[in-house]
C-alpha cells in the first residue's frame, strides 16, 4: 500500500473528453486505475496514513489555487520499468507545481524525494515499451498547435493497492 497526493485538473469538458479518449486508446497502464491528473507526491510506504495525511494538510495549509495551460506533448523513460510515457506538459504552472511538489517534500517525506529523477509536471496519456510508440504520439500531439487550459484548486490523498485508486482526503487550496 502507498500513499500519494494527486492534483486533478479542472479541465472543459471538451479537454478532459480529448485527454480520456486518447489515453483509452493509449494508456495501457493507468487508463483503468485513475483520471488525468498531476502527480505531486509520488508513492510513499513508510509512514502511516494519518501522519501523511497530517503533513500533507500541514504543509499545504497556505497554498493557493493556479491556472496551468498545457501546449506541449514530451516523451519520458521509466526509470522503473521497461516503459516509455507520453506526457501533457505545462508551459504555464510549471513553476507553480513544481514549487509545491517541493513544498510537499519539504520535511516528513522528504526521505521519500528522489533527487536523482527529475521532476517533471505532467498529465499521463500514453506509455508503450516501444519508444517509437511513444514518439508517434507526441507528434501528433505536437503537429498541431493545441492549448489545454485548467486551474488546480485542490489536492487529494490517496491510497493506491492492488490497481484501485482510494481517496482519502480532499484539500482545498485557497
Amino acid at each position: 500500500m502507498a500513499y500519494l497526493v494527486l492534483a486533478y485538473p479542472e479541465l472543459t469538458s471538451e479537454s478532459f473528453d480529448r485527454i480520456q479518449s486518447y489515453r483509452k486508446d493509449n494508456d495501457e497502464l493507468f487508463f483503468n486505475v485513475v483520471n488525468p491528473h498531476f502527480t505531486i507526491v509520488f508513492p510513499v510506504f513508510d509512514i502511516s496514513e494519518e501522519e501523511f495525511t497530517r503533513e500533507v494538510k500541514d504543509k499545504s495549509a497556505n497554498s493557493v489555487k493556479f491556472d496551468f495551460i498545457i501546449r506541449c506533448a514530451t516523451i519520458n523513460k521509466d526509470a522503473f520499468s521497461d516503459y516509455f510515457h507520453t506526457f501533457l506538459v505545462p508551459d504555464e504552472g510549471y513553476s507553480r507545481i513544481v514549487k509545491l511538489h517541493d513544498k510537499l517534500y519539504s520535511d516528513k517525506l522528504k526521505d521519500n524525494l528522489r533527487l536523482d529523477l527529475d521532476f517533471v509536471p505532467h498529465i499521463g496519456i500514453g506509455n508503450s515499451q516501444d519508444r517509437y510508440k511513444c514518439k508517434k504520439m507526441v507528434d501528433e500531439w505536437n503537429k498541431k498547435e493545441f492549448e489545454l487550459q485548467g486551474t488546480i484548486s485542490r489536492l487529494t490523498i490517496v491510497r493506491y493497492e492492488d490497481d484501485v485508486v482510494t481517496t482519502i482526503e480532499e484539500i482545498k487550496l485557497k
